[in-house]
This record gives C-alpha cells, sequence and structure tokens, in this order.
C-alpha cells in the first residue's frame, strides 16, 4: 500500500514512528519544511521508479503526496 510505504520513508527520514503519520498529517506539522519535501520527493522517485511532477500541485499533507504518487503507478 502506497500510505505505508510513504508513512515509513517519512518515519525514517524524520525519526519517528510511522504509526503517527497519518493521511491529513500535513508536512509542517512533522517538521518538514519546503526543501525537505522536495528532498523527499526525490526519495519518493526513486523509491516508486517514476518521476512526480507538482505543476502547481501544493502538497500540504501525506495524502497530498500519496494520491499524485498513485496517479501515476
Amino acid at each position: 500500500m502506497v500510505l505505508e510505504k510513504v508513512a515509513n520513508i517519512i518515519a525514517e527520514r524524520i525519526d519517528c514512528d510511522a504509526a503517527t503519520i497519518l493521511p491529513t498529517t500535513k508536512f509542517e506539522e512533522l517538521g518538514i519544511d519546503s526543501l525537505e519535501v522536495i528532498e523527499l520527493l526525490m526519495t519518493m522517485e526513486e523509491e516508486f521508479g517514476t518521476e512526480i511532477e507538482l505543476e502547481g500541485t501544493k502538497l500540504a499533507t501525506v495524502s497530498d503526496l500519496v494520491s499524485i504518487i498513485e496517479a501515476k503507478i
């Protein structure tokens, strides 16, 4: 499941429990700033083997990221 994989990657990156990362969790709440979001996107691209383009899409929550990835794979 994409959400579980994304949560695990984020949790590893910020050193927290993946179970605390919900679809509605905002990156801001996790202490992830805009630069770290870009770095996170690069990690997701490698993990899922797809290019993630935002093109005006705002990533505020974990669900936003999961939706973009699911649309690509």
